[in-house]
């Protein structure tokens, strides 16, 4: 795994596949997960492989083989667009696809918003949160219960359903809590600004998520979006063969040819 260091002193770990001279697709991973438990592990990775496709995936900052600081200060969304503009530098090439998964998708919504070399974009894993609270939905997810499950030495004090979900998580793949818990206080809320989202995207959403509800009012606030409904909850989503299909064939399209994959209804 090779790595950089952030503007901010932060060491960030990314991986790399395929032909090197493949079109680029970089990958960003959701809250609690990394490059592997999110993309290769679901077999995200060996399909955009076997489509040509030189695929690359970071482990955002406090996650995975990264740099896990405890000051809330060195987190949010907005921080790790940053981290992802720097690898688009640091691999030099001109324009990149970009694939976001629930945390991922609103830092990968902010990257689009502010670097042109974004060439189409592909958000799961998020809803009208993202419209109307400028992130993941803390109505079902909420930050305190968040940072109390994370935090707790006594998981059974863990009353939020959701929340012992993602402690689940960082106990399995042995995260660095207390840094899970920094980027919990400090999660995006500021608007994000949608219209200076132009390129082709493709909102992909579970039925059964529910930290993506109404992504139909998502998909409306983007400037060129297609929605894409699959069978599946949050964690579940990422494992179906529609949505890695879905991905590829999004991102196989030409910039002449229009977005739409069809919504599932």
């Amino acid at each position: 795994m090779e790595s950089f260091v952030s503007d901010d002193g932060v060491r960030i770990a990314y991986r790399g596949w395929g032909d090197s001279d493949g079109r680029p697709v970089l990958l960003h991973h959701g809250f609690g997960a990394s490059a592997e438990v999110d993309w290769v592990a679901t077999g995200v990775v060996d399909a955009l492989v076997r489509a040509g496709r030189r695929v690359v995936a970071l482990d955002a900052r406090g996650h995975g083989a990264s740099d896990t600081p405890h000051d809330p200060a060195r987190y949010g969304e907005g921080r790790m667009a940053a981290d992802v503009v720097a690898l688009v530098d640091l691999l030099g090439v001109p324009a990149v696809d970009l694939v976001g998964y629930s945390m991922g998708a609103v830092v990968a919504l902010l990257t689009t918003a502010r670097d042109p070399r974004v060439r189409r974009l592909v958000v799961g894993g998020i809803g009208a949160a993202a419209v109307e609270q400028g992130g993941v939905d803390t109505a079902v997810l909420d930050r305190e219960a968040l940072q109390h499950a994370l935090l707790t030495d006594d998981p059974s004090t863990i009353t939020h359903p959701g929340a012992a979900g993602f402690r689940g998580l960082a106990d399995a793949t042995g995260a660095d809590r207390r840094a899970l818990a920094a980027h919990a206080a400090a999660v995006h809320r500021d608007p994000i600004p949608f219209a200076d989202v132009t390129v082709p995207t493709l909102v992909l959403a579970g039925r059964d998520d529910a930290l993506a509800r109404r992504p139909d009012v998502l998909s409306s606030a983007l400037p060129d979006a297609t929605l894409r409904l699959l069978d599946g909850d949050h964690g579940g989503v990422l494992h179906d063969a529609d949505f890695r299909g879905a991905i590829v064939d999004f991102l196989s399209r030409s910039d002449d040819v229009g977005a739409d994959v069809g919504t599932t209804p």
